[in-house]
């Protein structure tokens, strides 16, 4: 398939130039190239079927492992192993897969797989000879490459399916929009199971030639250290971990000097997070937006383009319009439900014809659940999920609006807010708070703060400190885990978020 051809092509041009750099080791550009082939062989060997899946840590054994199966003209599918064993099993059935490319460490994580899936261990096998050389299988541009199971923000996790030119489309849109050259330089701290994390991370240093720096673990002092030593010209990270690191006691003024593109995603980035960056260290972070469906990457809001909020405008190629109940076309400055159309859209959700016709319209447009407006300009800006839209006394409500206002109070960590019934006003507001080590939990004094800031209608009636926030494993608060039933995890009113490793 191009994907594999293009990868491999990138590699042997320069076979000698280190391209990945792990908490293990160092990758050159020929050892990639015959680990895939090592894989490759190790796969034909264990199993015919379609799908294989990939249970690995942040490092380069992923694309590796990505390459060798697309070798044989196969789709990966990646498994979140910090999914539960009955969503993992969930998974591995419904993908029909019954071979797990992994190592023993991962499995010991996962604490158990499946009775009757196979295991190629890579940490078991040998490396050593010169496997069979392949010409990679040829597919076409609509051949599924990989399915990418969602995180299940409704009912079951649902397999994206992202072809080959899905994928392929949407490395060629960020390089053309960012201008990615082979002098730039990525570090990866996200997870490759996460869409984020193959297509930015994982496929764009593969394809455009420069070296990719990863770590398996978010770690605050470890990623300050790599940036020391590696100085990578970009890093795609979440908000929490731009906070973690703009906490961090290890932190320098001049530690991300050489990063000329600090991009975050998967949510809002709070402001105060953002206007932290630029004060201690002199840096600006970029937002971008998308979905798993959309490739991911469906906007990218550029340095020259930076507006406070905005996660910029559409990459090349892509259409979008904000859309009213009733599906008219909204104009600027007026909320609505974000929808997407462009060659980097997803085929479709695996098995389930009809979720998937109910996500397009007649135009072929994706309709993303996300509420947002565009400007007078095109930069488009996101305001909440449909679903996580509160109406309280008959006016629509964005918990994040509350929740950028809570995040600005000295003592919060973070914060999340949910709806409650209410039989006078329909729904009223309900934060929950992780605090900043050491802050004592005031609950007058976060109200007297909302009130200050926000209409009295958006006040919430109650705020909770929890210890943690429930997040996904690429660090996303979880409102969904949250209700009216959710205490407060510490008695004592002090936060216990996780110490970072100093």
């Amino acid at each position: 398939m191009q994907l594999a051809r293009a990868i491999i092509r990138r590699l042997l041009l320069a076979p000698g130039r280190v391209c990945v750099v792990d908490d293990q080791r160092q990758w050159k550009g020929y050892q990639l190239y015959l680990g895939a082939l090592h894989v490759a062989r190790a796969i034909e060997q264990t199993t015919a079927a379609q799908h294989v899946a990939i249970m690995l840590p942040t490092s380069g054994l992923f694309p590796m492992s990505m390459l060798g199966t697309w070798m044989l003209g196969r789709t990966i599918v990646p498994l979140n192993y910090m999914l539960a064993a009955q969503e993992l099993a969930y998974v591995i059935e419904d993908a029909g897969v019954d071979t797990v490319v992994t190592v023993g460490p991962m499995v010991k994580h996962v604490a158990e797989l499946p009775a009757g899936v196979r295991q190629i261990r890579l940490d078991e096998m040998s490396f050593g000879g010169l496997p069979p050389v392949r010409r990679s299988r040829s597919r076409p541009d609509d051949f599924v490459a990989a399915l990418l199971y969602t995180s299940g923000t409704s009912g079951r996790p649902k397999g994206v399916m992202l072809t080959v030119d899905n994928l392929a489309s949407n490395v060629r849109q960020c390089i053309s929009w960012v201008g990615f050259t082979r002098a730039d330089s990525l570090l990866g701290v996200l997870p490759q199971f996460h869409c984020f994390g193959l297509t930015v991370l994982t496929l764009l240093p593969m394809i455009v030639g420069c070296t990719v720096v990863y770590t398996a673990r978010f770690v605050p002092r470890k990623i300050l250290q790599l940036l020391r030593t590696h100085r990578p010209t970009a890093m795609i990270a979440i908000p929490s971990m731009y906070n973690a690191l703009l906490q961090s006691r290890s932190a320098k003024p001049d530690d991300f000097s050489s990063v000329r593109y600090l991009v975050s995603g998967g949510e809002p980035l709070p402001r105060a997070v953002a206007e932290g960056f630029r004060e201690t260290f002199n840096a600006v972070i970029n937002e971008g937006y998308g979905l798993t469906e959309t490739g991911p990457v469906a906007n990218w809001c550029r340095l020259e383009d930076h507006r406070t909020g905005s996660v910029g405008m559409p990459v090349p190629d892509v259409d979008e319009k904000i859309v009213g109940p009733d599906g008219e076309t909204l104009g600027p400055d007026t909320d609505g439900e974000v929808c997407i159309r462009g060659p980097n859209i997803m085929a479709g959700y695996y098995k389930l014809a009809e979720q998937t016709a109910e996500v397009f319209d007649d135009e072929g447009y994706f309709h993303t659940g996300d509420i947002g407006r565009f400007d007078a300009d095109g930069h488009l800006y996101i305001t909440g999920r449909i679903k996580e839209m509160l109406i309280i006394g008959g006016e629509n409500v964005f918990p994040r609006e509350i929740e950028e206002v809570l995040n600005a109070h000295p003592s919060v960590q973070d914060s999340a807010v949910i709806g409650v019934q209410d039989p006078s006003r329909g729904e009223l507001p309900l934060a929950f708070v992780e605090l900043v080590e050491g802050a004592a939990f005031d609950e007058t004094a976060l109200r007297t703060h909302c009130r200050e800031r926000l209409a009295a209608f958006k006040v919430p009636r109650e705020i909770r400190p929890l210890e943690t926030l429930p997040r996904n494993p690429t660090g996303k608060i979880m409102r969904r885990e949250l209700s009216v039933d959710t205490h407060a995890a510490a008695a004592s009113g002090e936060s216990g978020t996780a110490k970072e490793q100093q």
